[in-house]
């Protein structure tokens, strides 16, 4: 993996809060293990958000958790006192710790939510691992994870499964519970783990405890709330995890420092939201320390290489976004057309071109929030884009579709998420000829929960596949997407759960497709 720090101003981030700041010193769990201490006094199992584990490297994984007694607490503390609480970790080759390889001791503080983050160092790459917290005289669950092979190390095949868009109120995380069947090295998160807006549907089988979050306290109750969800939190304790974020971890259809409600919020009332949004991001998830948040910036645009098979180049498309633009058709916004426009920002776009160059793996994916193909979503003669995607940044996508050219030995896969639907589609440098040769392939992930129990008679579906031979499926309804990698083929199937509104629902295969190493463009299984 590699590292990318975006520094911010002392006046600043002094400016944005004292919490966020702390987070810079706190995010290795380690500032404060002198004065941590073992008591816990007797109560709730401190345990009760579960454990996980993420960015995977070939020696070492970060460890998760927080001690959140009363996980739903109003003041958003968790049930936890004003003090610093020493939690030991142990790592283990086997399930019943016979075989220990790691153990340390973190301090769980009141600035990050008694989280913790362990950067377990020292591993053995393409190994499964064991591991525990504990925290006075309280044992957690036992997690499973695994390290990513070493690099350039022969790899044969491995599964990979990725999701998006999880609104609480609006389903269950049933999905979470087929992805575990399927047993995959690691799980990506492309964005949308939660919902700061309220459903606005007419069913809804859960409600959230805050309305929308604002300030830090109530992102934390939002996250908490969505870690109770007892899918994913048993998706979290078995598998290693990559995320990227999308708008409602902080603000819908957000972008660089613009709010959607700009200028009714002014962007230093916006930049105070993101950095609550981002400490509570960090506080709930296995991000390496490294990656804590300064103020309202966080560094989240990594790669992760599984030995000669695959490079996950994950991106963050919000963070460095230039401004929305407030119209759907093209032809009256000729701003969308500049060629300075930018989703990813000149630096990331210039690290991602350099990684691309560079990659010696079978495969190159590309961890990203929304939908990259082109989407006409209008009947008959013209154009209608959705805003919040590349259709409205065409000349940044120009430029990685002519890396992708450049590199006719690449074998690329661009996955996403956001728009609620399940998508296959292969990627054209001319989109408008039928004839044009892909350069790469794109699925995108339906939503996990979001949009409810969705619509498998879909007219968006109808209108988009016949004004786009490019893609060659959409629909409608709630899953996953798992993927079957190896040296000679990628195989996506897109898993579909058609009913969310209850927490048993089934799982079936919607589509599935085979992109061959060497011979770009999507084949029908």
């Amino acid at each position: 993996m590699e590292r990318h720090e975006h520094g911010i101003g002392r006046r600043r981030l002094l400016g944005l809060g004292g919490v966020s700041g702390a987070a810079i010193l706190l995010g290795t769990g380690l500032y404060g293990v002198g004065r941590a201490t073992d008591a816990l006094a007797v109560g709730p199992y401190p345990f009760q958000l579960g454990v996980a584990s993420g960015d995977p490297l070939p020696d070492s994984v970060v460890l998760w958790t927080r001690l959140a007694p009363e996980p739903l607490a109003e003041d958003g503390l968790g049930g936890m006192p004003q003090r610093a609480v020493a939690v030991r970790y142990e790592v283990a080759r086997d399930e019943r710790f016979r075989d220990v390889v790691r153990r340390g001791q973190a301090a769980a503080t009141p600035e990050l939510a008694h989280s913790v983050h362990v950067d377990v160092q020292g591993l053995q790459p393409g190994r499964e691992y064991f591991y525990r917290f504990r925290a006075g005289r309280e044992l957690s669950p036992v997690g499973r994870t695994k390290t990513a092979p070493a690099p350039g190390a022969a790899t044969r095949e491995m599964t990979f499964a990725f999701t998006s868009c999880q609104h609480f109120e609006e389903g269950y995380f049933s999905a979470y519970r087929h992805l575990l069947a399927d047993d995959p090295d690691l799980v990506a998160h492309c964005g949308d783990y939660i919902y700061e807006s309220p459903s606005g549907l007419a069913v809804q089988p859960r409600k959230h405890v805050v309305r929308e979050p604002f300030d830090l306290r109530e992102y934390r109750l939002r996250y908490a709330q969505y870690r109770t969800d007892a899918d994913l939190a048993e998706a979290h304790r078995l598998l290693p995890w990559i995320f990227t974020y999308d708008d409602h971890e902080v603000d819908n259809n957000w972008a660089g420092d613009i709010s959607e409600h700009y200028p009714t919020v002014g962007k230093e009332e916006f930049l105070r939201r993101r950095a609550a949004a981002f400490q509570a991001y960090y506080e709930h998830l296995p991000l390496r320390p490294d990656r804590a948040p300064h103020g309202p910036d966080i560094a989240i645009h990594r790669r992760f290489r599984y030995g000669d098979l695959a490079t996950f180049h994950v991106l963050d498309g919000r963070q460095f976004r230039d401004p929305q633009l407030p119209c759907t058709d093209p032809m009256a916004c000729p701003d969308r057309l500049a060629p300075a426009r930018t989703l990813l920002g000149p630096e990331q776009e210039a690290w991602l071109k350099s990684g691309l160059r560079s990659s010696a793996t079978r495969w190159d994916v590309l961890v990203q929030q929304v939908p990259f193909t082109q989407l006409d979503e209008a009947a008959g003669p013209g154009f209608q884009y959705g805003k919040d995607n590349w259709n409205y940044f065409p000349a940044a996508r120009q430029r990685i579709v002519d890396e992708l050219v450049a590199r006719p030995d690449l074998n690329a896969i661009v996955i996403g998420g956001e728009i609620h639907r399940h998508l296959a589609a292969d990627i054209k440098a001319t989109w408008d000829d039928p004839a044009a040769p892909p350069v790469a392939s794109e699925f995108v992930a339906t939503s996990v929960a979001s949009g409810g129990n969705g619509n498998a008679g879909s007219t968006w579906v109808t209108r988009i596949l016949a004004e786009n031979p490019h893609i060659k499926y959409a629909w409608e309804q709630r899953g996953y997407v798992r993927a079957r990698i190896s040296q000679q083929e990628w195989r996506t199937d897109l898993r579909v759960v058609p009913v969310v509104t209850t927490p048993s629902g089934d799982a079936v295969t919607g589509a599935s497709f085979v992109v061959e190493a060497g011979k770009r463009g999507l084949q029908v299984v």
